[in-house]
């Protein structure tokens, strides 16, 4: 369907050719720079020329506000870039910023940048905190720069339109272009970003008469807008409206929907050519430059005029001064929440007043219309006539009988069946009045309550609300400030018990939640209270939660709820009506929750479908009915969560069963060992390969069979560590070396093996040697097996015995019962028990065979060739004396001069390779004393 935009002027003001505007994000201005040198500012709101500055002779094609340093920037065709305050009139800077005409300036949001571009084919980057310094310079056109523009989503990055046909698009600090969209046939003239979040969208302008969109992302053109006959000048994608403005030199305005790209409104006010549109973030005002004016329109209204009646399911709302009327009632059944309401709309007549506000009493047979000071009641299905008369604001009571009017700041005039029943002047005044089971007047000193039949002062709160709600028991209501909201319980009893003269009665109400969220409009439906926030969002409260319904790309006007339909109706400034679902069956449940009628919640609770249940669970958890959101809850995670939280060992364990996963065994496995439940706990480790977990289990529980299976599963499972100590507590050493060896940790290996298994030394030592000699022969040669130097591992035999000793007892299996009363391993000593088992016959040493005598042999080759390898030259054993080694050993040098020396000086005149020391090998201290 079209939009429906209302396109009212708000400013015409004539002057020489308007080369570019801009509009004041705060003030109500419009500044405007002319062919003729000079910069106007206009005042849209008093129609009036508010300031005005003389640059120079030559025209200034372009001019901006930089609010936040009070300033307008404006580039001319004399190449100056001229700064001035707008407070004080006066010239704050200037400068020559091109080689040719200034044709656009752009000003970063945030940092103290303003980009210029010019005919030069240069665009410049200047930064006013370090005097005006051009910081950077943009190259890659070829011809006229005619625009530049910041994005809005990204600061960082710009574009910019040229005469080459092209559109560039650049990212500060870097002096090339990051690419460039090539489409149009002839120069482009203007540039500007998509605001939205949702499309990655730029719009271009150019000679050829053509539009065309971008995405920038893939680097396309989506759409071509066709249908201006000139050049054009300025294209501008509105940042609130879902609407594109174009301008052209055929003398008209453009405005397409920009969802559709169909051409919604043509402006032609008939002051020749479009030079430049402006539009502004957070406003519907809309200015445009022409030859002979600048003009400002509003597009489309900030609050639509709209009132639902939510029982008989019908939209009021007023288009001009026309009254129409759709019914929901129409609508199909199949309803995509946020998808716009195809609705076929009646009309109902003319309204006498022009419409600023509608409202339906709360029965839905009456309607109001408020407007220039006066208001009309109609019937809502006719539209006749019913009462009328002057107010500033109206409100209804909620019995429907009732309504009262504000006609000044002191005067209130309360109405039953449409005849005046009293009128009284609030002592602190009537800035505001607000309907419901109470009237509420409000002041600079806060908000009174009074009661409609009596007129008697209830309550005075010290508070200033935009909003007050009312929920339909009236057990309830919100107050909406500016920034957060309140939410009371109302105690009629109370109210009704005090004595009859009495006033402000503090018991009235009682303070239930406050919100730091700002309401932007509201409504309860039961206990629940939703509402449309200021970051466009819906949200509903109940019992202390604020649940998210849906997050909105658009500001929206909450009309009402249909019950029969469970479903939530929104507008928009264009009177575009969405809905959103949002389940009876839910609030009603929250609602008996917080009454903790749980008789109630069990009756609602089978309507509520089972895919809204988790969330009914969660709100459950939050108001602490844990087992009764475990009831609930269909999301295996959160039933989990629950069942934790309440130690439902039986439950979490069937859904970790069902879910299988680690997380979840190791989290059962902590609260089953937390209940004492240490079967199940094993159950859980197990599953969860928490071999760590099992280990600790294990040795709690002194279950050495636990500890076997562990270090066989942990062993195939490659988790060393964990198999290494099981086999180590249950003094398995052949398994520990086994395991060391595998892992190709030889080095280890052997000293482990020199710690508690002397016997196997030996042969981890041959291994270790293979695989150091691999690496560095003289390393691998310089290990000492002490099977061929028993010299050099003193008490190695001893050793033995005490291994063999200690392998026998490890044979005996003691209980864990028994932990208590054995030695401690660091008060024993092994080799007196040993000797001991072997006097008492308890004991016999089975030795092994000895080669001592190969032992020397070898030691004697070992020493010599590790001489040899030494870089001393060539060695010259003496054939003198007894000894098997050399008494003394010759030294050829370069000069062919012998060099000998005696057995005491060896370690003297020896090198010793580095490699040695580091391995940790034990030389003989007789031969070579110390190294």
């Amino acid at each position: 369907m079209p939009l429906r935009l209302d396109i009212k002027r708000k400013l015409t003001a004539r002057s020489d050719r308007v080369k570019s505007v801009d509009l004041h994000p705060t003030e109500p201005w419009m500044l405007c720079s002319l062919y003729q040198g000079n910069v106007n500012i206009w005042n849209h709101e008093t129609q009036t020329l508010a300031k005005t500055f003389e640059v120079c002779d030559l025209p200034v094609r372009t001019a901006k506000f930089v609010p936040r340093k009070n300033w307008v920037v404006t580039g001319s065709d004399d190449m100056q870039v001229r700064v001035f305050n707008y407070n004080t009139l006066e010239r704050v800077h200037s400068f020559e910023a091109h080689s040719d005409y200034v044709r656009c300036i752009a000003v970063h949001p945030t940092q103290p940048f303003i980009l210029t571009s010019s005919d030069d084919m240069l665009i410049k980057l200047w930064n006013w905190e370090k005097g005006w310094i051009a910081q950077q310079v943009f190259e890659g056109h070829t011809h006229y720069v005619m625009q530049v523009v910041f994005n809005p989503k990204d600061n960082n990055t710009f574009a910019s339109a040229s005469l080459d046909r092209t559109v560039k698009v650049w990212q500060l600090g870097s002096s090339t272009a990051n690419f460039t969209l090539d489409g149009h046939e002839k120069g482009v003239n203007c540039v500007d970003y998509y605001h939205g979040g949702d499309k990655p969208y730029l719009i271009s302008g150019a000679d050829d008469n053509y539009v065309k969109i971008w995405d920038y992302q893939n680097k396309t053109c989506v759409q071509t807008l066709e249908g201006h006959t000139q050049n054009i000048c300025a294209v501008c994608f509105h940042p609130e409206l879902p609407i594109i403005l174009t301008g052209s030199e055929d003398g008209t305005v453009r405005i397409w929907h920009a969802g559709t790209y169909r051409l919604e409104s043509s402006l032609n006010y008939g002051f020749e050519r479009v030079w430049t549109i402006a539009c502004l973030k957070g406003s519907n005002n809309v200015a445009i430059g022409y030859d002979e004016s600048s003009v400002i329109v509003k597009v489309g209204r900030e609050e639509p005029a709209v009132s639902m009646d939510s029982l008989g399911g019908k939209i009021v709302w007023a288009k001009h001064s026309e009254i129409q009327q759709v019914n929901l009632k129409a609508l199909g059944e199949e309803t995509q929440d946020g998808e716009r309401l195809p609705l076929a709309v009646k009309d109902m007549g003319a309204c006498e007043i022009y419409p600023q506000t509608i409202q339906h009493n709360p029965n839905g047979r009456f309607l109001v219309v408020c407007g220039d000071g006066e208001y009309i009641i109609y019937t809502s299905m006719a539209l006749r006539n019913k009462a009328f008369g002057q107010a500033s604001e109206f409100i209804w009571a909620a019995d429907s009988s009732q309504y009262a009017v504000r006609e000044s700041n002191t005067t209130v005039k309360v109405f039953k069946n449409f005849k005046e029943k009293k009128s009284f002047k609030p002592d602190f005044g009537a800035d505001g009045i607000f309907g419901g089971f109470l009237l509420g007047v409000s002041s600079g000193s806060g908000l009174s309550f009074f009661d409609w039949d009596t007129l008697k002062l209830v309550r005075r709160i010290d508070i200033q609300p935009t909003h007050v709600y009312w929920a339909e028991n009236a057990s309830l209501v919100a107050l909406a400030t500016s920034d957060q909201y309140f939410i009371l319980k109302y105690h009629a009893d109370a109210v009704a018990n005090a004595p009859e003269n009495s006033e402000d009665i503090e018991d009235a109400f009682e303070m239930v939640a406050e919100m730091s969220e700002t309401v932007k409009t509201g409504l309860w439906v039961g206990d629940c209270f939703i509402y449309t926030n200021s970051v466009n969002r819906i949200n509903y409260f109940v019992g202390g939660e604020v649940v998210t319904v849906s997050h909105l790309d658009r500001p929206m006007y909450l009309l009402g709820y249909v019950p029969r339909d469970n479903r939530l109706y929104l507008c928009d400034k264009e009177l575009s009506v969405v809905s959103y679902s949002l389940l009876l069956s839910v609030l009603e449940y929250q609602t008996a929750v917080m009454r903790k009628d749980f008789e109630t919640a069990d009756r609602v609770l089978p309507t509520v479908p089972k895919e809204h249940r988790t969330r009914v669970a969660h709100f459950l958890e939050k108001q602490g009915f844990k087992e009764q959101a475990l009831a609930v809850s269909t999301d295996p995670e959160h039933r989990f969560e629950l069942a934790l939280a309440l130690g439902d060992l039986v439950t979490a364990h069937s859904l970790a069963k069902e879910a299988n996963s680690q997380q979840k065994w190791r989290q059962l496995a902590s609260l089953a060992t937390q209940k004492g439940k240490l079967c199940l706990a094993q159950e859980c480790l197990h599953q969860a390969q928490d071999f760590g977990g099992l280990l600790l289990l294990a040795t709690s529980t002194g279950n050495a069979n636990m500890i076997q299976k562990l270090g066989s599963d942990a062993n195939d499972m490659g988790k060393n560590n964990i198999s290494f100590l099981s086999y180590f507590i249950l003094g398995d050493l052949d398994k520990c070396q086994e395991i060391l060896l595998k892992t190709d940790r030889t080095p280890e290996a052997a000293f482990f093996a020199r710690t508690y298994a002397p016997s196997k030394v030996s042969s981890i030592v041959k291994l270790w040697k293979e695989k150091l000699s691999s690496v560095s022969k003289k390393a691998g040669q310089s290990l000492a097996d002490p099977e061929q130097y028993e010299n050099l591992f003193p008490g190695y035999r001893e050793a033995l015995k005490v291994e063999q000793f200690l392998r026998e007892e490890s044979k005996k299996k003691v209980p864990a019962s028994a932990f208590p009363t054995m030695k401690p391993n660091i008060e024993r000593n092994p080799f007196e028990e040993m000797l001991a088992a072997e006097q008492a016959n308890r004991f016999t040493y089975k030795a092994a065979t000895s080669t001592t005598d190969e032992a020397e042999e070898s030691t004697t080759e070992m020493i010599m060739n590790r001489l040899q390898d030494l870089d001393i030259g060539k060695v010259i054993p003496s054939s003198t004396g007894k000894s098997n080694f050399p008494e003394k050993i010759t030294k050829t040098t370069s000069s062919s001069r012998p060099l000998t020396m005696d057995e005491d000086d060896l370690d003297l005149d020896l090198e010793i390779d580095d490699t040695i020391d580091t391995t940790g090998v034990n030389l003989d201290d007789d031969l070579l004393e110390e190294d």
